[in-house]
């Protein structure tokens, strides 16, 4: 696998690896009963993958050999209302692809013996989603409106995707395009996102975890500004168990940590028309991560290297 990978990226992966490798627990999880098999995977090899699942209202969904996720096209909008720009997080327990064959499966909550879907993103920001903070209030985009996949795979899923201006009060509109980068390795999508306005002067914007994603109560949430992180460990679903989820931000464009009803935000500052980089990771505590605890997911999310550094080289792909 190493061979494939560019050096650059390889030694991020490395570091990233070495991180996770002391995190790791040894015990091995008690797994859900297995639904109905999937159809066995083309290729068991480790490698990073975007998808468009056009056959499902046209999410996006994209992983690496340790973590997986989509987020929601206009499609659903009308489909499945309320629909929202939040981010989904799948459990993922091989290290290569199934989020396509689970998902055209028809019962992508149930676990069919390689991952499932049991995090509940509903009107939050669920993994690291964002909106507009004003007036005390989080104002958030629909879903996606247009895509553009720049790599697939082996060693990194890299897109972009477009959010149609969205309101801010009434007197305000923005708009965004975001970059979401998954190499290999890693528990963390590198998110770059550029906010438009039509209206010039600062947004404070809002990252969000969503509250009430899994089981009964809210689980429980980590906090070190001075690092620029938010770590949450989920309440237990059961047999479904527990999901990891970390958001990781420039700490000197931080305002505010706070939470509304459906989220814990962490508030940055943020000019129209100027990208910033964000990270947002998760792990499933039966996964192939390896995270069987709280203390385990939070060593690791402060160890895992962050670069804020905005690219100048952003490569254009195919817009869809």
């Amino acid at each position: 696998m190493s061979a494939r990978l560019p050096l650059r990226l390889l030694a991020g992966t490395l570091l990233l690896l070495a991180g996770a490798a002391v995190a790791q627990s040894t015990a091995t999880p008690t797994m859900p009963p297995i639904s109905t098999p999937l159809p066995p995977a083309p290729d068991r090899e480790p490698h990073a993958a975007v998808k468009l699942a056009d056959y499902r209202y046209d999410d996006l969904l994209w992983e690496n050999d340790r973590t997986a996720h989509r987020i929601y096209g206009h499609a659903l909008e009308a489909a499945e209302p309320p629909s929202g720009s939040g981010i989904d997080s799948w459990g993922k327990n091989v290290i290569w692809p199934f989020t396509d064959r689970q998902l055209r499966s028809g019962d992508q909550h149930s676990y069919h013996g390689e991952g499932l879907d049991f995090y509940n993103v509903g009107t939050g920001r669920g993994a690291g989603g964002l909106g507009i903070w004003h007036d005390n209030k989080l104002w958030t985009s629909r879903n996606y409106t247009r895509y553009r996949i720049l790599k697939n795979g082996p060693d990194a899923a890299d897109f972009e995707v477009d959010y149609a201006p969205w309101p801010v009060e009434v007197d305000r509109r923005v708009w965004e395009t975001r970059r979401f980068t998954l190499p290999l390795g890693t528990q963390f999508t590198r998110m770059v996102s550029t906010l438009s306005s039509d209206k010039p002067g600062p947004l404070i914007v809002g990252i969000g975890i969503g509250r009430h994603t899994i089981g009964s109560s809210e689980g429980a949430l980590t906090v070190d500004r001075a690092h620029g992180v938010l770590s949450f460990w989920s309440a237990e679903d059961g047999v479904h168990g527990r999901m990891a989820i970390a958001l990781k931000v420039d700490p000197a464009m931080i305002v505010d940590v706070k939470n509304d009803f459906d989220n814990y935000l962490v508030l940055l500052k943020v000019e129209p028309g100027k990208p910033f980089v964000y990270y947002s990771g998760s792990a499933w505590d039966k996964g192939v991560g390896g995270f069987r605890s709280r203390a385990e997911w939070d060593r690791y999310v402060l160890a895992a290297p962050a670069d804020f550094h905005v690219p100048t080289d952003r490569r254009q792909g195919k817009t869809q």
